[in-house]
C-alpha cells in the first residue's frame, strides 16, 4: 500500500470557547497562510480553529471534525464532544451520519454496475422494475435517477408510501409537474437507483455496497448499519429544535439515499480516490471517474452523478447560490449536455449531507490535489459550511504561495 493510503492519524481537542474576535474568515486564514513546506499538523489545526471557532459559537456545534487530503498528506482538526452526556470527545475515529453525501456511493455502485455490463445507465427504470412499466417513473432513465432530472419527484418518499407495496403503488400514480424544473433533488430518485443498483448484484443494498464498493475501497469505517462493537465510536447528533441528543430515524429508501456512518480517515481515503490517487480495482477506478462526468447544466453549477461541479477558481458567491436552499427543495431548470463533460482539470466538485442531528460537507479539486471534509454532529445550515469550507480550502492553498 502507498504512503498516500497510510495517513498520519493527527487530531487535536480544540477549544469550543476560543475567542477570535471580528476578523472576516477569509482574512483571518489569510493571515495564517504559510509556506507549504513549513506548515506542520500543529499549524494546521490553528488555522482550522481560526477559521471554524466563529461557526461552531454562532450554531452551538457540539463537535466538529475536519480534514484536509493535499498533496499526499493528510491534516486533521477535531474539537467538542461526540457525547455531551458522556464527555466522550470528538477524535477522527469518531463515526457521524453523512446524510446525502451517502448518495456519492450510491451512485459509484450504480457506475460500477454498468461498468461490469449488469445494466446501463441509459436503461429505463422499468427495465429493471418491471412493476412500472408503463407509468411516468417507469420511462426516466437510470442516469436520469443519478442527476435527480425527473421533473418533479419529491424531496422525500412520502408519508403513504411506508413499505415496498404501497411505494411502489404510489411511484405508478406519480407524475411528472410540466411546470416545474427539470432537476428536482430527491430521495426517492437516488434511493431508486440504489435499489436497483443492488438488484444488479443480486444482494440487498448494504451488503452490495459493503461487498463491491466500500471493501474494495478499504473502507472499513463506513457502515450502512454501525456494528456493535463499533458503537462506542458512533456519535450523538444534536438537534437544532431543542438539543436533545438524536440519531437517524430508519425509513424508505434511508440506506440508499442518506444512511451511511462514517469516520474522517475513511473520508479523506474516499476524496484520495476521487482525486486519483489511490489504487483501487480497475472497473472500480473507472466507475468512480463516471460519476464525475458532466451531465446536465444548471444555473450555478454542472450536474455529475450527485457530484456537484464548479469552475475552479469559484466564486464565494456562486458556491453559495448552488448550496442554497431552494436547490434542495424547489425544482429547478437544467439542461441536458448534448455530451457527457468528462473535463476535470479546472473542476471543483462538491456535495453536503445532512441528518436532523448531523451535518456534513466534502469537496475534491483534482487540479490542486486536494479533498476537504467537514463532520458536525449538529445540522448547521449548508451557508455555513460552504464558507467555511472554502476558506479553509483557501488557506491552505495560500500556504504554497
Amino acid at each position: 500500500m502507498a504512503a498516500a493510503d497510510k495517513p498520519p492519524r493527527y487530531e487535536q481537542s480544540g477549544n469550543m470557547n476560543m475567542n477570535y474576535g471580528c476578523v472576516g474568515l477569509g482574512l483571518f486564514a489569510a493571515g495564517l497562510a504559510m509556506p507549504a513546506s513549513a506548515m506542520s499538523e500543529a499549524e494546521f489545526r490553528q488555522m482550522a480553529a481560526g477559521i471554524f471557532a466563529p461557526v461552531i459559537a454562532e450554531h452551538d456545534i457540539p463537535g466538529l471534525a475536519v480534514g484536509v487530503t493535499w498533496q499526499g498528506q493528510d491534516y486533521v482538526y477535531t474539537a467538542g464532544m461526540a457525547d455531551r452526556a458522556a464527555a466522550v470527545p470528538v477524535t477522527a475515529e469518531t463515526l457521524f451520519e453523512l446524510g446525502s453525501i451517502s448518495k456519492t456511493f450510491n451512485v459509484t455502485l450504480a457506475a460500477l454496475a454498468a461498468q461490469q455490463g449488469r445494466l446501463s445507465l441509459a436503461d429505463p427504470v422499468a427495465a429493471h422494475l418491471p412493476e412500472l412499466k408503463g407509468s411516468a417513473i417507469g420511462s426516466v432513465s437510470l442516469m436520469d435517477l443519478a442527476t435527480h432530472q425527473t421533473g418533479g419527484l419529491p424531496l422525500q418518499v412520502p408519508d403513504e408510501a411506508g413499505d415496498d407495496g404501497t411505494l411502489m403503488r404510489w411511484l405508478e400514480d406519480w407524475q411528472p409537474v410540466p411546470s416545474q424544473g427539470e432537476r428536482s433533488y430527491s430521495n426517492v430518485s437516488i434511493g431508486l437507483l440504489g435499489r436497483i443498483a443492488a438488484r444488479a448484484f443480486g444482494e440487498p443494498y448494504a451488503e452490495a455496497l459493503r461487498s463491491h464498493v466500500l471493501h474494495p475501497l478499504g473502507l472499513e469505517s463506513t457502515h450502512v448499519d454501525v456494528p456493535a462493537a463499533e458503537m462506542p465510536r458512533y456519535a450523538w447528533g444534536y438537534s437544532r429544535r431543542d438539543d436533545s441528543a438524536i440519531r437517524v430515524n430508519p425509513g424508505m429508501l434511508d440506506d440508499e439515499a442518506y444512511g451511511l456512518k462514517s469516520d474522517l480517515h475513511d473520508m479523506l481515503r474516499f476524496l484520495r480516490v476521487n482525486l486519483g490517487d489511490t489504487d483501487v480495482p480497475p472497473k472500480l477506478r473507472d466507475a468512480v471517474t463516471q460519476t464525475h462526468a458532466g451531465q446536465t447544466g444548471t444555473q450555478h453549477f454542472q450536474q455529475a452523478m450527485i457530484w456537484e461541479r464548479y469552475p475552479w477558481p469559484v466564486s464565494r458567491d456562486q458556491l453559495l447560490a448552488g448550496n442554497a436552499a431552494e436547490m434542495v427543495m424547489e425544482s429547478q431548470p437544467a439542461t441536458r449536455l448534448e455530451r457527457p463533460d468528462l473535463s476535470d482539470h479546472a473542476v471543483l466538485f462538491s456535495k453536503t449531507g445532512a441528518t436532523n442531528g448531523f451535518g456534513g460537507y466534502v469537496v475534491f479539486i483534482p487540479a490542486e490535489d486536494l479533498g476537504l471534509v467537514i463532520l458536525a454532529n449538529r445540522n448547521i445550515p449548508n451557508p455555513a459550511r460552504v464558507d467555511a469550507g472554502l476558506a479553509l480550502i483557501e488557506a491552505v492553498l495560500q500556504a504554497d504561495e
